[in-house]
């Protein structure tokens, strides 16, 4: 099964930009829904405004995701008069939307991992204090850790600290992919906002 992640960001927009982004994940999800692809939202970031989100993250699974998440890829387009600032001339609201191919933003290798054993200090019986069976895990590249001494077997703990490393490491990934996103979203919006991947108009969000 593919896995993909979309990022849908207002970068430095107004609040306007921010609804625009609430309704774009929305539609994201109705759409992917139709697509029968599973999609999870695994972070929202609110605007000030209600009902408003400043980015969204969302990772798609399934048959065929890259070719969905390939057509959300770009700069969407909002044409809608202000529903804040009811006078405001402006009617062009543009967000960015990128996705990352989920298996190929880092390589993961068990060998960047250094372990420290030391005594565990926790509850445990007669072995504790005697045996050093916790274990401290250190993904070198990222620097993450991991201290695990839930278990009296050390390999045990070990295995323990690997998977929550990975899943930390996981989520640094995304995160330093999502910053850059962002910085080249805000550096190159103005040349990225004359060509619209997507374009909806009006209060309901339909497509043009």
């Amino acid at each position: 099964m593919e896995n993909c992640i979309i990022h849908i960001t207002s970068g430095k927009g107004p609040a306007e930009c921010c609804m625009a982004v609430a309704l774009a994940l929305k539609e994201l999800l109705q759409e992917a829904e139709e697509n029968k692809l599973q999609a999870t939202v695994v972070e929202r970031i609110p605007g000030i405004e209600n009902r408003t989100l400043l980015s969204a993250t969302v990772i798609i699974s399934g048959k065929n995701v890259k070719l969905f998440c390939s057509s959300w890829n770009g700069v969407l387009l909002w044409i809608c008069q202000s529903p804040f600032r009811k006078f405001h001339k402006r009617k062009n609201w543009f967000i960015g939307i990128h996705y990352f191919d989920k298996s190929k933003l880092a390589d993961w290798n068990e060998r960047d991992i250094s372990f420290q054993t030391m005594r565990s200090s926790g509850p445990g019986g007669q072995n504790v204090n005697k045996v050093e069976s916790a274990v401290r895990a250190t993904h070198k590249p990222s620097g993450i850790t991991a201290m695990v001494n839930e278990s009296r077997s050390q390999l045990q703990n070990k295995k323990i600290a690997i998977e929550r490393l990975k899943f930390q490491f996981d989520e640094w990934v995304l995160k330093q992919a999502i910053e850059e996103q962002q910085k080249l979203w805000q550096q190159h919006n103005t040349l990225e906002r004359g060509n619209p991947n997507r374009v909806y108009e009006g209060a309901k969000f339909k497509k043009n």
